[in-house]
């Protein structure tokens, strides 16, 4: 093992089973990342040739793209379903609010996949390549005069055929699957280029996020007056296809960064997580939580028990889950904290309440503009 790389290889298991890990030398510690990040070859990230605004420029650039695409796509969806495919204003209303719904409903899909399979890099790429697709099928429907109904004689509109339906739904929904695929792991995947035991890499992760929602509003304004004009006055066909050019651009920019990411490991389901942690706090509801929140049960060191996780500080809100981390007579006498169904950490407990919170909110800011 070469020294000045900066890792020690250990050995662990016993007889004749031993795994080998890539650690940080003592001396070189402080030349990685300390949230247990990786590279994209699974070693430990280093802080100087991974993450930060040098891989963020590309995650930003991404979703500037992907943005442009989807909005290139959506704000102008009801005038494409009753001009070129005879659709009443009601019919074609009902149409964009059905796919718009479940552009919102899909990143249940890529959220937990993510965290309980692939990981977030493996989730955008996968998703990626079917957003890409969908647009490209749009584009060929917009494009090919097979794939859409003859042209309206004065006010008689021949109906588009099954197959012409069938390609073009097909494309959008597949567009659906995808942006809503990539939706929770973008940002997420961003923030995890910041070292949170950092105080300086911690302080940009926040200017992080203000870039990244300018970013998504340059690529709506953007797509709200050029492509929009575009599609009016010059043609459907070269206005998908610019949509389709910019989703290419943002898989480009996600790839060619690939070697400067840092990766956080998939920790399993995060459903999984939230019952373990319900069961275990009612499996405890006659016990008595104690003031000092240091008696409840964490795992030593700096690394969190939920892999590809960070520790969370204990807080005061739903101090009713505090019960899922007491340490029972029963768990001292068994002296096993292995069962999460029985015990778990702090931070396993306050990661239920923070993904309730961020999901409940999040799921409730992109219902409204449908309830409107």
């Amino acid at each position: 093992m070469d020294e000045a790389a900066g890792l020690l290889l250990q050995e662990e298991g016993g007889g004749g089973d031993q795994e080998a890990l890539l650690l940080p030398l003592p001396q070189d510690v402080g030349l990685y990342t300390g949230d247990g990040s990786v590279d994209v070859k699974g070693r430990p990230a280093l802080k100087g040739t991974t993450g930060n605004w040098k891989a963020c420029f590309f995650i930003l650039g991404n979703e500037c793209c992907e943005r442009l695409a989807y909005y290139g796509i959506a704000k102008n969806l009801v005038t494409y379903l009753k001009v070129k495919l005879h659709l009443g204003n009601l019919e074609a209303a009902r149409h964009v609010t059905t796919w718009q719904g479940t552009c919102y409903l899909t990143p249940l899909v890529g959220g937990i996949l993510a965290d309980s399979r692939w990981g977030k890099y493996w989730t955008i790429a996968v998703f990626s390549s079917v957003y890409f697709i969908g647009l490209a099928i749009l584009t060929l429907s917009a494009s090919v005069p097979a794939l859409q109904p003859p042209s309206c004689l004065r006010t008689v509109c021949p109906e588009a055929s099954l197959l012409q339906y069938g390609i073009f739904f097909g494309g959008l929904y597949m567009i659906a699957l995808g942006t809503g695929g990539i939706k929770p792991c973008v940002s997420s995947f961003g923030a995890d280029q910041f070292d949170d035991t950092d105080q300086a890499e911690r302080a940009k992760k926040g200017s992080f996020f203000n870039w990244f929602y300018f970013c998504i509003n340059i690529g709506s304004f953007i797509s709200g007056t050029m492509i929009v004009w575009i599609q009016d006055n010059t043609g459907w066909g070269i206005g998908f296809a610019i949509p389709t050019i910019f989703m290419a651009l943002a898989i480009s920019f996600f790839f060619s960064a690939s070697n400067k990411y840092r990766f956080q490991k998939p920790g399993g389901s995060p459903l999984t997580r939230v019952c373990q942690v319900v069961i275990a706090a009612f499996r405890k509801w006659h016990i008595e939580v104690p003031h000092d929140t240091s008696l409840l049960y964490e795992v030593d060191g700096q690394t969190s028990a939920i892999e590809g996780s960070r520790k969370l500080e204990h807080t005061n809100e739903l101090e009713f889950l505090d019960r899922a981390a007491v340490i029972s007579s029963a768990d001292l006498k068994s002296e096993s904290f292995t069962d999460p169904w029985k015990l778990c950490t702090v931070t396993q407990s306050r990661a239920w309440f923070l993904t309730s919170a961020l999901g409940l909110s999040t799921f409730l800011l992109h219902l409204s503009p449908l309830l409107m």
